[in-house]
């Protein structure tokens, strides 16, 4: 059965509600003011309902070590109550195949995915179960996940509503950032704060007191701005953590062998990844943004007149209106594009019409990055012993 959130659709509906697109169509993109409601978001006054999430739970005394062995993040030891982090199951080329945000709250590990990877992720820990004590179910539909910028103290009181915190951009240990300034405290999103609350589907409609809702284009806003990747969004079956900087929070270069770890090491030591996250600050002289999957390309000297033949060089890959910047976005390119170029985003077809949208890079994930073997050391994140 299809989901659709009890705020989007039914007896408790919002008034204004506006269905989101995409693997968004679930939730409400705004309920009416969109500018207002990234506002208040950013100000940490509203929360956004992202109940399509999908939300899957390992219990069992093993949960933890067995989780490690599975996954790029360690897990064997120094994750206590609360803990929050992230952690990616990668096929055996390192591709990417879920980005799990991940917490544990002393019984139970918490795992939240993007829209319908639930199916897929607890049935694949299942068959991986064999005679591990562990329990795994499905607990999206039940649990509602709620996410904001700020503290909501009436859930944060309860035993019962778990908080993970995006970690993001700090370096988790044994991670690596692949921006060109590895400082994370320099890093454009450095101020970046966003938590999801997960709590009881059946309290969707009973807000905290203080709180308004926002839609996911105002989450979707302030992510991009923070250059945050959003799986399944931002990446495709051939992404590997390296190309949208998640060695960063989701990777511990140092734990033991998992499945994707050979493709990890050997592009973080000898090699560079194939292609790179930019961030994009588009023209804003048009009434509409560009979509997701339209080509990039190098402007033409000659201007637009050539650039419909032009050799894509990435793509589009979300983007969004925000309430301070303007409209922005980001896109995956191949590594070798010069980061000085100026970008067209392109539209349409030869038969019917090229559009173009003009757009300046700003360098995300470094053209140099990789190949850490003789370069200078200490940028890894190194844990106690």
């Amino acid at each position: 059965m299809t989901y659709t959130s009890p705020l989007l659709s039914g007896p408790d509906a919002v008034h204004g509600a506006v269905a989101g697109t995409g693997p968004d169509t679930p939730v409400a993109a705004h309920y009416g003011q969109p500018v207002a409601e990234q506002r208040a978001l950013a100000a940490g006054t509203a929360v956004v309902d992202l109940s399509h999430r999908g939300v899957v739970t390992v219990s069992g005394p093993e949960r933890l070590t067995w989780l490690h062995v599975l996954t790029s993040q360690r897990l064997d030891r120094g994750v206590e109550p609360g803990t929050s982090t992230e952690t990616l199951f990668l096929d055996v080329q390192g591709r990417i195949e879920f980005d799990c945000h991940l917490v544990d709250d002393g019984a139970t590990t918490w795992l939240t995915v993007e829209p319908g990877e639930n199916l897929g992720l607890a049935d694949w820990l299942t068959r991986m179960k064999f005679a591990s004590r562990v329990e795994i179910a499905d607990r999206t539909g039940e649990i509602a996940v709620i996410g904001t910028t700020g503290d909501v103290p009436a859930w944060d009181e309860r035993d019962d509503v778990v908080r993970w915190r995006d970690p993001w951009p700090a370096i988790g240990e044994g991670g690596f950032p692949y921006t060109v300034d590895p400082d994370p405290a320099r890093h454009p999103a450095a101020d970046w704060s966003w938590s999801e609350y997960l709590v009881p589907v059946s309290e969707l409609g009973a807000l905290p007191e203080g709180f308004t809702l926002a839609g996911v284009l105002a989450a979707e806003g302030l992510r991009i701005a923070a250059l945050r990747p959003r799986h399944g969004v931002d990446t495709d079956d051939r992404t590997i953590p390296h190309e949208v900087d998640l060695v960063r929070t989701a990777v511990h270069l140092n734990k033991g062998c998992y499945k994707g770890q050979e493709t990890i090491a050997r592009v973080h030591n000898l090699g560079h990844p194939p292609r790179r996250l930019a961030f994009l600050q588009l023209d804003g002289s048009g009434h509409t943004l560009p979509e997701p999957g339209a080509d990039v390309v190098v402007r033409p000297e000659s201007g637009t007149a050539e650039a419909g033949t032009a050799r894509s060089v990435g793509t589009l890959t979300s983007a969004a209106q925000h309430h301070e910047m303007g409209p922005i976005a980001l896109a995956i390119l191949k590594r070798n594009t010069d980061p000085e170029a100026e970008l067209l985003v392109r539209e349409g077809n030869a038969e019917d019409g090229w559009s173009f949208t003009a757009a300046a890079q700003e360098v995300v994930v470094s053209p140099q990055a990789g190949k850490a073997v003789g370069r200078a050391t200490g940028f890894v994140r190194r844990g106690t012993r």
